[in-house]
C-alpha cells in the first residue's frame, strides 16, 4: 500500500485562517437561503459552523459519525414535517445548506476543505433559482471571489489574505471575457436547458381565476411589479389605462369564476386613439397576458378568446416580452352569442334579497336596459360608500351587506355587487379583473404596473350597443381613476412603502433603481434568441443560427486562447532584472577565468571568486549578498533591483 507523503497539500490539515475563509464563503451563499428557509434549520446550520471554529480553537476533537448521522437524520426529518417531501427545489437546497454545517464538522484536512469550498460553488448557483436580480448576481460576484480566495490560501497557506484575493481576482478577471464571449455567442434556445420542479413557481403573486371579497385588497398592499410598458409616443393618460385580464362569469353567492371561454375573432376595431407598446411580463405561473383595451393585434403565439381576453399557449413561468398595439375609443361589437347573454344573467337563488329587490325596482321603472344602468350609476353616485383596502368581514348575503350595512369596500366588491345587481335587473354583465392606471418613470419613460394597482370592473351589454365597460368604483369613488390608490384610500391606511406620497426622495430613487433594473431584465435576463439574433445584425450576421454562431464562438475563443498564449509566453520569456543581472555579473567573471560551478551557489561561488581576485573582494561580496537578499528574500523593491542593476554595470573585475 502506498503511503501518502505528510506533507501532501490535500492532506495538509486545516488551520484558524483556513476555516474562517471557508466559514466567510459560506456565509455569504448561504445568507438569502437564510430568508427562505426554516427558522430552526438557519440556527442549526449556524450552530454547527459555530460548533467547528470553536472546536478548532479549543483543540478539540472532531465529533463522531454516530453524532452527525443523528443530526442529519433529525434535520431530514424536520423538512420532512416542514415541507411534506425532501425533495424539490425549496426542501432540496435547504438540506443541501444543512449539508454544509456536516461537512464542515468532519473538515480534518485540504482535501475535505476543497470539497466543501466546491460545495459552495453549487450552493451559489441555487440562489438564481428564486432570484436574478442585480443584488443577487452582484453578491454572488462577491461570494465567488471569496470562495477562489479560499482556494487560493490552500495552496499558500504562507501568503497573506490581500495577495490571495489580488489573486483571485485576477483569476477570474482573465475568464471574464471568455465568458461575456460565451453569453454572447452560445446558440440561444427557447425555454430554459432543464427543468423545474413545481415548487419553483410557489409563491409568485398575481391575479386569480377567481374572486372573492377581499382578494384585490391583499393583492393591492404588495409593491411587486406586475409588468411594465414602453409605448411608441406619447402614452395615455392614466384613467385609460385599463389592462385587460381574466373575465369572471360564474357566481355562486360569494366566489366568482372564469369558467370555459370559447376562441374569438380580433377583429380591428376603429378608433382614433391607436397606440403601439411593448409589455415586459413578469412570471404570474398563468397564462393570461395584459393588454390595454381594447387590443387589435396579438403577439406571437397567443390567442383571443370571445370575451376579450388574450391567453397564452403555456404558463408564463419566465419573464416575456411581447408587441402589442390597443385602441382606447374603439367602438364594442354589439353582436353576443345567445348562450353567452344567458350565462352572463344567471344568479344563484335565495340570496341577497335586498340587492334583488332594489334591482327590481330599477327595471319597473326603466324603458330598456339603458336606463337601468343610469339608474344603477346614480345610486352608486348618490350613496356615500368607502373605499377601503380593508373592507368588513361580509357574510352569506354578501352584496346586501355591502349595499345597505357596510357601504365599505375594495374595488372587486364594488364590481361584484354591480354586476350582481345588473343580472338581477336583467341587464347581461361580467366581471373583468386587471390593472388600472401605472406609474410613468420619469429616468426611462416606461410605465410600471404593479400588483397595488390590481383593479375590477364590469362590462355589461346594452343591445345595440353591445359590451361596454363601467367602473363602479369610478362611479363611487373618482380619485381611485384618477389619482390612484394612495389618494383613493381613507387617510391612515396601510399602504406599501413607496406608495406613501411623503416620502417623494424615496420613490426617485427607486425610479433610477427600476429604469436600470428594467435594462438588466432586458438585456442580460431577456437575452433570447430574439436578441442575439438583433445582436448579430449589427455585426453583419443575418443569418444568426446555431451553425454561424458556433462558428463564431469557437472563432472568437480561438484567437482569445492565442492572445493569452503568447502573453504568457511574453512572460515566461521576459527575463527576470535580478536574475539577468546576476548572470551579467557571472559574466564578467567568467571572462576573468572565474566561471561559476553549475552546482555552485551564489554564496559560495562568490566566496570563490573573492578569493581569486582579491582587488575586487568587497564589490564581488556586496553584489552577491544583495542579490541572495532580492531572490530568495520575502520581497524585491524596484531601488534594490535599480541599486543591483547599477553595480553590475559599474562591475570592473581587475
Amino acid at each position: 500500500m502506498t503511503v501518502p507523503h505528510p506533507l501532501a497539500p490535500e492532506l495538509r490539515l486545516v488551520n484558524g485562517r483556513d476555516l474562517a475563509w471557508l466559514i466567510a464563503s459560506l456565509l455569504i451563499v448561504i445568507a438569502p437561503h437564510a430568508t427562505r428557509a426554516p427558522w430552526w434549520l438557519t440556527v442549526l446550520t449556524l450552530t454547527l459552523y459555530l460548533w467547528r471554529a470553536a472546536g478548532l480553537a479549543r483543540r478539540e476533537a472532531l465529533p463522531s459519525r454516530w453524532l452527525l448521522l443523528a443530526v442529519a437524520a433529525t434535520a431530514v426529518l424536520g423538512v420532512w414535517l416542514e415541507y411534506r417531501t425532501i425533495f424539490g427545489r425549496t426542501p432540496g437546497i435547504v438540506l443541501l445548506v444543512l449539508f454544509s454545517g456536516l461537512k464542515l464538522l468532519e473538515t480534518r484536512n485540504h482535501r475535505d476543505a476543497t470539497v466543501l469550498a466546491f460545495l459552495c460553488f453549487f450552493l451559489m448557483m441555487t440562489n438564481f433559482l428564486y432570484s436574478q436580480t442585480i443584488p443577487t448576481a452582484a453578491a454572488m460576484c462577491l461570494a465567488l471571489v471569496v470562495i477562489t480566495a479560499t482556494l487560493v490560501g490552500f495552496n499558500a497557506p504562507q501568503r497573506a489574505a490581500r495577495a490571495s484575493l489580488r489573486t483571485a481576482g485576477l483569476l477570474l478577471a482573465h475568464a471574464v471575457p471568455a465568458a461575456l464571449v460565451l453569453f454572447l455567442l452560445f446558440p440561444r434556445v427557447q425555454g430554459p436547458l432543464w427543468g423545474l420542479p413545481q415548487d419553483a413557481y410557489a409563491g409568485i403573486s398575481g391575479l386569480s381565476d377567481t374572486m372573492a371579497p377581499g382578494n384585490l385588497a391583499q393583492l393591492a398592499l404588495s409593491d411587486a411589479i406586475a409588468f411594465r410598458a414602453e409605448f411608441s409616443g406619447q402614452p395615455p393618460a392614466r384613467r385609460a389605462l385599463y389592462w385587460r385580464g381574466p373575465v369572471l362569469w360564474d357566481f355562486d353567492g360569494r366566489t366568482w369564476r372564469m369558467g370555459p371561454s370559447t376562441l374569438g375573432d380580433l377583429a380591428p376595431p376603429e378608433g382614433t386613439r391607436r397606440y403601439s407598446y411593448a409589455v415586459v411580463l413578469e412570471p404570474h405561473n398563468r397564462n393570461w397576458l395584459f393588454a390595454l383595451e381594447t387590443a387589435v393585434t396579438l403577439p406571437e403565439s397567443a390567442r383571443f378568446l370571445s370575451d376579450g381576453q388574450i391567453i397564452a399557449r403555456g404558463l408564463v413561468r419566465q419573464r416575456i416580452r411581447y408587441q402589442l398595439e390597443s385602441v382606447t375609443d374603439a367602438a364594442p361589437d354589439p353582436r353576443e352569442t345567445r348562450g353567452a347573454l344567458r350565462r352572463a344573467l344567471a344568479l344563484p337563488e335565495g340570496l341577497n334579497p335586498r340587492a334583488r329587490a332594489l334591482a327590481a325596482g330599477w327595471r319597473s321603472g326603466a324603458a330598456d336596459d339603458g336606463e337601468v344602468l343610469a339608474h344603477a350609476l346614480e345610486y352608486l353616485q348618490r350613496e356615500r360608500f368607502v373605499y377601503t383596502l380593508e373592507p368588513p368581514l361580509l357574510g352569506t348575503h354578501s352584496v346586501d351587506e355591502f349595499l345597505f350595512v357596510t357601504r365599505a369596500g375594495f374595488c372587486e366588491i364594488f364590481a361584484a355587487a354591480f354586476v350582481f345587481l345588473m343580472r338581477a335587473a336583467g341587464v347581461p354583465a361580467r366581471v373583468v379583473t386587471g390593472y388600472q392606471g401605472g406609474d410613468l418613470n420619469p429616468v426611462d419613460r416606461q410605465i410600471t404596473v404593479r400588483q397595488s394597482d390590481a383593479h375590477a370592473w364590469a362590462e355589461v351589454f346594452i343591445a345595440g350597443r353591445g359590451w361596454l365597460r363601467v367602473d363602479p368604483t369610478a362611479a363611487a369613488v373618482p380619485g381611485r381613476i384618477d389619482g390612484g390608490l394612495a389618494r383613493a384610500v381613507q387617510q391612515g391606511s396601510a399602504l406599501p412603502l413607496l406608495l406613501r406620497a411623503d416620502l417623494e426622495w424615496l420613490r426617485a430613487m427607486r425610479y433610477n433603481w427600476e429604469a436600470m433594473a428594467h435594462q438588466w431584465n432586458l438585456w442580460v435576463l431577456g437575452y433570447n434568441p430574439e436578441r442575439q439574433r438583433e445582436l448579430m445584425s449589427y455585426f453583419g450576421m443575418q443569418s444568426a443560427d446555431w451553425r454561424s454562431l458556433s462558428a463564431a464562438l469557437f472563432s472568437v475563443l480561438g484567437v482569445f486562447t492565442a492572445l493569452l498564449l503568447v502573453w504568457s509566453l511574453r512572460q515566461y520569456l521576459r527575463p527576470d532584472p535580478v536574475q539577468k543581472a546576476w548572470h551579467a555579473f557571472c559574466g564578467k567573471l567568467g571572462a576573468k577565468g572565474v566561471a561559476r560551478a553549475p552546482h555552485e551557489g551564489p554564496r559560495d561561488y562568490s566566496e570563490r571568486a573573492a578569493s581569486l581576485l582579491p582587488a575586487a573582494g568587497d564589490p564581488i561580496r556586496r553584489i552577491a549578498a544583495l542579490y541572495i537578499a532580492l531572490r530568495y528574500g520575502p520581497e524585491a523593491p524596484r531601488e534594490r533591483v535599480a541599486e543591483l542593476r547599477r553595480l553590475v554595470r559599474a562591475f570592473r573585475p581587475a
